[in-house]
């Protein structure tokens, strides 16, 4: 069986390695979904990168997890659908007890996956992702929509447009505007907006964009003319600057653009140059930068050639990379604690997911503190968190700009509710009683 540890030479250049046999019985398999091709690349490898630096930190400087070495395998998905189904079914039974979660990086391959997961018993690590609903783990035991939903995003967007505008009350009658990537990652945040629209008085309008985002010059006169308040911004790779370059070529202000926090990385801002200074995005709780575990990521892998990281390194998004990994290996070091130092099978390590409890200490042993708050899983919640803040583009790096909100729950929870019921009745599925589950 060909597997590829965590050698970050080998990455680099794009090759496999193989394990030694030496190892093949102690070790932890984690697949890695990537695209590091194609227009969505600017976005995928740095994310990519810190996942991988993380997992061969633990290698380095711990030996794996208690013992178990981590191995891994890369598999280019260009952000496909099919090929990320591809990419599922080829590494799902990699390493001694098969694959210890997915990380798709896409909205519409974990649609897909979701129906797959449940009966592979492969947990799904949806980070600031996927299905919004999934949060209901009565309904979707294998997915974990860890920290916050496109829900979430929606509902903090529109409570930053509100404490610009002076209150709540100031949103009657305005207008917002939401440009969106023509997928199921673009069209999550809409029903959380058209309630808040419903709520709030303001008036909301979709405007579609086509994969991957390059063509969007119609969208942006149908604005110009229709003069939104705000424009909100759900875009991926290339279609976040091409978005910012058009705002600007159409005179619409960028101080009133907020982006999701997929929107909102470097990549997305500086092909714009001067032209985003001013633009908005939500942060996934963490900010750019560097932190305690970049001591360690320094010492252990930059010193030794071993990084494959470039110039993305303590990034947006070679740090969400980083935040990835440390979850899910935390997920694995919680499932040790009752089934044994030794390599885990998915359905163990969903056990480790719904009972990870990431204290303030355990953040800050972890070299995670400023990064992300506290937070917990359980049967019952599978996304542990419901916070963000907003940072802005000063032409030169994200400034954080606010503290950090709350998303509203009276708006939110009946709606996870509600279409988790009906996802639950559309596939016949019956959800778990938590009180009976250990």
């Amino acid at each position: 069986m060909i597997r590829k540890l965590l050698v970050l030479a080998a990455v680099a250049a794009g090759t496999t390695a193989i394990a030694g046999p030496a190892l093949a019985q102690n070790e932890q398999f984690i697949p890695l979904l990537v695209y590091r091709t194609g227009p969505y690349a600017p976005n995928g490898i740095p994310f990519a990168d810190g996942v991988s630096d993380y997992l061969n930190l633990l290698n380095e400087r711990d030996g794996g997890i208690n013992g178990v070495k981590l191995t891994s395998e890369e598999c280019e998905t260009g952000y496909a659908t099919d090929k990320g189904v591809e990419c599922y079914e080829r590494l799902k039974g990699n390493g001694p007890t098969g694959a210890s979660y997915f990380s798709p990086l896409s909205t519409g391959i974990t649609f897909a996956l979701t129906e797959k997961a449940p009966g592979d018993k492969i947990p799904l690590l949806t980070l600031g992702y996927g299905r919004s609903e999934s949060r209901d783990g009565t309904v979707f035991p294998w997915n974990f929509i860890a920290v916050g939903s496109y829900w979430t995003a929606a509902d903090i967007a529109i409570q930053q447009i509100a404490k610009e505008m002076g209150g709540f009350d100031k949103l009657k009658g305005k207008k917002v505007s939401l440009v969106y990537h023509d997928s199921p990652y673009g069209k999550e945040p809409i029903p959380a907006l058209e309630a808040r629209a419903k709520k709030d008085g303001f008036e909301f309008k979709a405007i579609a964009v086509t994969h991957p985002g390059v063509e969007q010059k119609s969208q942006w006169l149908a604005i110009r003319q229709d003069r939104p308040d705000y424009v909100l911004l759900w875009g991926w790779g290339v279609m976040n600057s091409t978005a910012i370059k058009e705002a600007a070529a159409v005179g619409y202000p960028r101080d009133k653009m907020i982006g999701v926090w997929w929107s909102g990385a470097e990549p997305d801002v500086t092909p714009a140059g001067d032209q985003s200074i001013g633009y908005k995005a939500l942060m996934l709780q963490h900010p750019p930068g560097k932190f305690k575990v970049h001591e360690d990521l320094e010492k252990y892998l930059v010193s030794k050639g071993k990084s494959i990281a470039k110039d993305d390194f303590a990034q947006v998004l070679y740090n969400r990379g980083l935040i990835n990994s440390m979850l899910g290996t935390e997920a694995i070091r919680t499932a040790q604690t009752k089934f044994g130092n030794k390599p885990l099978t998915g359905e163990q390590i969903r056990w480790g997911f719904e009972n990870l409890n990431l204290t303030a200490d355990r953040i800050k042993e972890l070299g995670f503190e400023g990064m992300l708050k506290p937070m917990k899983f359980t049967c019952q919640d599978h996304q542990g968190a419901d916070q963000a803040r907003i940072q802005q583009w000063d032409g030169k790096a994200w400034k954080t700009i606010s503290e950090y909100f709350t998303a509203d729950e009276s708006i939110l929870a009946p709606m996870v509710k509600e279409q988790a019921a009906k996802y639950a009745a559309e596939k016949k599925i019956t959800p778990r009683d938590c009180s009976k589950e250990s």
